[in-house]
């Protein structure tokens, strides 16, 4: 009965541990050669162009969406940022990689117009992640003049042009779900309200009761607000509190307007938001860890860990884009599916120490 969660975040807990269990396990037993993570890494990219794009038509054709930006964008950029790492060592072994990065440049560019389109919350997800993923990759390199003016400025130029084709889309189409400014006016006209709840109820652990939806029969702890898919909370028949139907709009004030920080924080009290800050921190130093142990042993022309390197490189960019983004502005971006994909990513992460040392 001890393993049976009994609310939210202890089956969030939980499932964690499973898929760390997993990854260590999936890890020591499969052989991940570069070659075998650059051909995932192009089939990833080119599957999620696709999926990217069928959802956009979607969305043009009959005003329906699936919205896998959300969920599977992380995925994305991990492989994404994968297979611009294998491309680096290809080239640095005197590979011919010409013919691979022109699938790699059409993906890239595929991902970015369809899930632009698509959510502005994922443009900046991307294209911070892909600028972690070249930091990452200019300093495993040992590259000169990783940051520099122009290339700063081409980035901010980048982003900026997003948005002003994606305010152009919305104002010809007439279709505001692409407007920029309308999720900026969104956030002026609501998130005031739902900072105050927050700050007012917040508590140790979890928050008041008189901030609870549910009344009398809440537990002021682990409520809904947070949780892992719905229907997967639903396919173990958990008792677990749910917002349902036109429930979510009771979610939204917690999920949709505010910063990750204030939603875990609120769900979870202060101790959860500090467990996750832990969890997020602990991750990103133990993966640039492992990460530098595998940048030795390539350099003492050890090929063993070569695609176990580009894959953790690609797995750091997409974490702490999504840690950036989920925690400091918007929580949906680490919450229901897209939750699960973050401990997905973030466990194999964590999961490279054990194989690392075993290995050894």
């Amino acid at each position: 009965m001890l393993l049976i969660a009994q609310n939210h975040l202890q089956l969030i807990v939980e499932v964690g541990i499973m898929l760390l269990v997993a990854w260590i396990f999936a890890l020591n037993l499969i052989p991940l050669s570069l070659s075998v993570v650059t051909f995932l890494s192009l089939f990833v990219m080119g599957g999620f162009t696709l999926i990217f794009g069928a959802d956009i038509a979607l969305l043009i054709l009959s005003s329906s969406q699936a919205e896998f930006t959300h969920p599977f964008g992380p995925i994305a950029l991990m492989g994404s940022v994968a297979a611009l790492a294998s491309l680096k060592v290809m080239k640095e072994s005197g590979v011919d990689i010409r013919p691979l990065r022109r699938f790699v440049i059409l993906f890239l560019a595929g991902i970015t117009i369809f899930g632009g389109l698509m959510h502005r919350s994922f443009l900046i997800l991307w294209l911070i992640g892909l600028f972690f993923g070249y930091l990452i990759i200019s300093k495993s390199f040992r590259e000169k003049s990783v940051i520099t003016l122009r290339r700063v400025g081409l980035f901010l130029g980048v982003a900026g042009v997003g948005f002003i084709l994606l305010e152009a889309v919305s104002r010809i189409t007439g279709m505001t779900i692409f407007s920029p400014i309308l999720r900026f006016s969104r956030i002026e006209q609501y998130s005031l309200s739902s900072i105050k709840t927050v700050l007012h109820n917040i508590q140790l652990i979890g928050h008041s009761a008189k901030a609870s939806y549910w009344g009398a029969e809440g537990t002021a702890f682990a409520e809904g607000y947070i949780t892992l898919p719905m229907q997967f909370v639903l396919f173990f028949g958990l008792p677990f509190p749910m917002f349902f139907g036109i429930l979510v709009n009771q979610k939204d004030t917690i999920d949709y307007m505010l910063p990750g920080i204030f939603g875990y924080g609120f769900d979870f009290g202060i101790l959860g938001l500090v467990g996750l800050m832990v969890f997020v921190l602990g991750t990103i130093l133990i993966g640039f860890q492992v990460l530098n142990r595998y940048r030795e042993k390539r350099e003492k022309n050890n090929k063993k860990y070569l695609g176990r390197e580009v894959l953790l490189t690609g797995a750091l960019a997409s974490f702490c884009a999504q840690a950036l983004i989920g925690m400091f502005v918007f929580n949906r971006t680490i919450n229901g599916m897209a939750l699960l994909t973050f401990i997905f990513v973030g466990t194999f992460i964590l999961a490279n120490v054990v194989t690392l040392k075993t290995r050894s």
